[in-house]
């Protein structure tokens, strides 16, 4: 058996494209959470407006509530999520190094590669919206409690 390496031949069509979608998938990773994050602001919106209508119908014209902790702490849940929805929707900004295409991570100080850039992103708003949504469901949970 000869220790020859095999001679390059050009990639076909299919490769070429699947190459194209995966960086595609990569770049669209941080618009996916962009997205995720408005639908999720505008159920954060939603709900406490629902949750006090709701209030209002059930209760009438004399709506009213002890204010107790679980209260306190359903609108501080609410509050959370809304600022860490409202962060992940923010830009930030990145250092990029736009001639590098991934950075050894000891050097991400340095500036990060375009696909550190892409990834990092992404990651970051990830987390953001999942607390949100994690507070969000423990206000929610709270709000159970609030109902005497």
């Amino acid at each position: 058996m000869s220790q020859q390496p095999l001679a390059p031949r050009p990639l076909s069509d299919g490769e070429k494209k699947l190459r194209e979608k995966f960086h595609e998938h990569i770049a669209a990773q941080s618009d996916l959470m962009d997205k995720l994050s408005e639908r999720l602001l505008t159920v954060e919106m939603a709900i406490p407006g629902l949750y006090a209508t709701v209030l209002k119908l059930v209760r009438g014209d004399k709506a009213a509530m002890a204010v107790n902790t679980a209260l306190y702490l359903t609108f501080a849940c609410w509050l959370g999520a809304l600022a860490l929805t409202l962060a992940a929707l923010t830009p930030r900004k990145w250092l990029v190094d736009p001639t590098i295409l991934r950075q050894d991570p000891k050097q991400f100080a340095a500036g990060l590669g375009l696909e550190d850039y892409f990834d990092r992103s992404a990651l970051y708003k990830r987390r953001l919206v999942t607390g949100s949504s994690v507070l969000f469901f423990l206000g929610v949970c709270c709000a159970v409690f609030t109902w005497r």
